[in-house]
């Protein structure tokens, strides 16, 4: 019998460069990242094995990793986190990731932009 389930990171924060205008790619800004994972957990549920699961730190570096590389949508950054994700770990059967740019330019005030993706293997 499987036993599935989740891990989620929330509110990763990080300052990129990303961002559609110019000027945005230059100064930067803050963004904060959410991501859910879905896998089967059995073997780690029940042996207690790290091997069997997810890495929250490896989890991590992905992202970190793919904030450093500037895109100019929000939505060509959450889909190629979820496809590294995908990458790196063939146990994942779905992943949700949600990318908010705090302040973004939008000619008043508005506390973030936020994108949501999510795909299933």
């Amino acid at each position: 019998m499987q036993t599935k389930g989740t891990i989620t990171l929330e509110d990763l924060e990080f300052f990129a460069y990303h961002g559609l205008f110019q000027e945005e790619r230059k100064i930067g800004n803050k963004y904060s990242i959410d991501v859910t994972i879905e896998a089967d957990f059995s073997e780690a549920a029940t042996e207690d094995k790290f091997s069997a699961t997810v890495d929250y730190g490896a989890l991590y570096k992905i992202i970190a990793d793919m904030m450093q590389q500037p895109t100019k949508l929000l939505e060509n950054l959450a889909y190629k986190i979820i496809h590294r994700i995908f990458d790196n770990f063939p146990q994942v059967s779905y992943i949700e990731v949600s990318v908010a740019k705090h302040n973004p330019p939008v000619g008043g005030v508005c506390k973030w932009a936020k994108v949501k993706l999510n795909q299933r293997r």
